[in-house]
């Protein structure tokens, strides 16, 4: 072996010891994560309280929140908003009967939720957008052709919770068109554990399912440095 390629390849295994501290500097700088924070989705005000940025009292925001709700999953449990007290939940609608794209979703759902079965502050909620025929037990018999782990809940109630928490909680379309017909987001949106909508995204399309599932492993990140600045 040359004299060169010995160099080249010290020179290549420097690299790839270096780079990921390199990377880690880039995203910490004297404690404090340099990554871009995620944006927070729907209708916000200005509150009365403020806090300092430079010295300068800034005004607080006050941002949308999921208003408390109450369904049962798939094991006739109630579920309300306090249910995901203190966690973070991965939340879509759709209905069992639907031809195509729920299946699709729930399908990338599935493996997301399997990735992070053993997270204790991850939560993923379907909500039928048909309670009439959706019950606990059709929910169930559904929820089993998924292979749901248990931080997977498929919810049902009646069209006078969901379809208002839809359009005026999550920000989504949600309205029966006929039997067989409904009107409904194919959106997988991200919820922070203070209830406000972080993300988007398209349940059908793989970059936006590789797009969530880094974005929640980012909200983990925010979530345990502000618990850490509560702590202190």
């Amino acid at each position: 072996m040359t004299k060169a390629n010995i160099l080249k390849k010290i020179i290549i295994l420097v690299l790839i010891l270096a780079l990921p501290g390199f990377l880690y500097y880039l995203l910490t700088v004297k404690g404090k994560n340099r990554y871009q924070p995620l944006p927070f989705f729907g209708p916000k005000e200005l509150a009365q309280t403020t806090h300092k940025v430079k010295g300068k009292d800034i005004p607080d925001t006050i941002y949308h929140t999921i208003p408390d709700f109450h369904l049962q999953d798939q094991d006739g449990r109630q579920v309300s908003a306090k249910t995901f007290e203190g966690k973070i939940f991965v939340a879509n609608f759709f209905y069992t009967h639907c031809p195509n794209i729920c299946d699709e979703m729930n399908k990338n759902l599935s493996a997301l939720a399997i990735g992070y079965a053993k997270n204790k502050i991850i939560n993923f909620v379907s909500i039928t957008v048909d309670p009439q025929r959706d019950s606990s037990s059709v929910l169930k018999k559904y929820a089993e052709k998924f292979q749901a782990t248990p931080n997977w809940l498929f919810l049902t109630g009646d069209t006078t919770t969901i379809y208002p928490l839809a359009r005026n909680g999550f920000l989504v379309n949600a309205v029966k068109v006929s039997d067989d017909d409904f009107i409904y987001s194919d959106k997988i949106i991200l919820i922070d554990e203070h209830k406000r909508i972080r993300g988007y995204y398209s349940g059908t399309l793989p970059d936006d399912i590789t797009k969530l599932d880094n974005e929640i492993k980012v909200l983990v990140s925010e979530e345990l440095r502000e618990n850490d600045k509560a702590v202190y």
